[in-house]
């Protein structure tokens, strides 16, 4: 099948499956990220509704990340099994259950309940990331998951910004805001059933066609022979995955963290109103449009010259950047300060996040899915640490500062992850197969 994966990103092309799944798969992971954390920026609204405590708020936030780390590793396998297309139309619509369901929330109990169910849709990172590897190849496939990652993440910071837009349009109307929060959020469920629609229509899972079928006639299909719980075991065993697992979790753990408490932190800790404090929790997401791409591009550089272990080394270094950014952000006295170290430390996060689905593909092949499932788990796992202790420790800017050490420990587990000498020259093979490959081809690259 590696002969048939595209060796160049060509953008502005609708043309070809990989480049179909490339878009259309970017769109969806946004409108989920979208979905996810709609319900973050109106948190100061549904809060007072509910008079909610501290501490309820922080089970929010953490039921909100926590189911995904199970979705997350059923979803890798689900989609060696039955195909990214199929998976990713099951999960936007049954995802968009609860995210339209919260709107009948009427206590605690069904807000919480509902925004535990919401965190579901979190796994459509680990389809994203599966389907773009199997669709292209390795001189550009870095850069292919970090851009669709990226994009997709930029969905966490417009939400930001937007849903906030929408409730105060909606209460320009005369909606009083217990019903306008709850009009907002029909918005990204709807959203969700029409990328469903398009996902199911114009994408297909692999160059050469679905996978089920591409089984049933006996073909063998690069992600795993049986797919399933098979390659989520051998996925198990690979001490790199694991490695890679706690990186994820450093980075965009702290990511998704800082999506859940930055609008109600800028709210209570500088006053900011809520369309304010939106527009400053969405910088730190909308980064995520060319700094993830930034570090899948920067990837890919690097293994021109450096393979495998120069990867690895980059890895290393945009982590200590993200721990040290963090102790930056965690004292920021202004509101001012606080915004350009939120946004120096989020550079190094998103890139983070870049760098390390640049590894995924190259950790296992034929386990690319229990990979990628337990690797994107990983992240949530992060995020939901991040939760508790801030819990724990009552106050964001401790939180963040225990957060910065923490990220500086876990970036050792980079630069443990190594190759054999057998596996880096089966990959060299590969990618100087595919660079031979697009230089016979016609046409410029965007990318890479």
């Amino acid at each position: 099948m590696q002969s048939r994966k595209a060796t160049r990103i060509d953008l502005f092309s609708l043309a070809t499956p990989q480049m179909r799944a490339f878009h259309i798969t970017w769109l969806a992971f946004f409108v989920c990220f979208f979905a996810w954390f709609a319900v973050a920026p109106l948190m100061p609204v549904i809060k007072g509704e509910f008079h909610l405590t501290n501490d309820q708020v922080y089970n929010i936030n953490i039921a909100a990340v926590g189911i995904t780390i199970l979705v997350r590793l059923l979803i890798g396998p689900m989609c060696d099994r039955f195909g990214p297309r199929l998976t990713y139309t099951a999960l936007l619509t049954l995802g968009a259950i609860p995210v339209i369901g919260i709107a009948f929330a009427n206590s605690y109990e069904s807000f919480l309940f509902f925004r535990l169910a919401i965190g579901a849709i979190g796994a459509s990172f680990v389809i994203t990331q599966f389907h773009t590897s199997v669709m292209f190849a390795p001189n550009v496939v870095g850069t292919a998951n970090a851009t669709v990652g990226g994009w997709g993440n930029a969905g966490g910071g417009v939400t930001q910004s937007v849903m906030p837009l929408i409730l105060a349009a909606l209460l320009s109307l005369g909606v009083e805001k217990t019903m306008g929060w709850r009009l907002s959020m029909i918005v990204p469920g709807v959203m969700m059933l029409i990328v469903a629609v398009l996902y199911y229509r114009f994408t297909q899972d692999t160059p050469e066609g679905n996978i089920m079928e591409l089984r049933a006639r006996g073909v063998a299909v690069d992600s795993g022979k049986k797919g399933g719980w098979a390659v989520f075991k051998q996925a198990m065993v690979n001490y790199r995955v694991w490695m890679l697992a706690i990186t994820y979790g450093a980075c965009f753990g702290v990511e998704i963290f800082i999506h859940a408490v930055a609008a109600t932190y800028y709210v209570e800790r500088f006053g900011l109103d809520l369309t304010q404090a939106g527009m400053a929790a969405g910088s730190f997401g909308l980064l995520a449009l060319f700094a993830r791409a930034l570090g899948g591009i920067a990837s890919d550089r690097v293994a021109r010259s450096k393979g495998l272990d120069g990867r690895t080394l980059l890895l290393f270094t945009l982590m200590v950047g993200e721990g040290l950014g963090l102790l930056a952000f965690a004292y920021a006295g202004s509101v001012t300060l606080a915004v350009v170290a939120m946004l120096a430390f989020g550079l190094f996060t998103h890139m983070a996040c870049g760098a390390t689905y640049a590894l995924v593909p190259f950790i296992d092949r034929k386990a690319l899915g229990g990979v990628a499932g337990i690797i994107g788990a990983g992240g949530n796992v992060g995020a939901v640490a991040a939760g508790f202790l801030l819990k724990g420790v009552g106050n964001l800017p401790g939180a963040l500062f225990i957060l910065g050490i923490a990220v500086l420990i876990s970036s050792l587990c980079a630069i443990s992850v190594r190759f054999s000498l057998t596996h880096k020259e089966n990959e060299q093979k590969l990618y100087d197969e595919a660079v031979a490959q697009r230089a016979v081809t016609s046409g410029q690259p965007v990318f890479a």
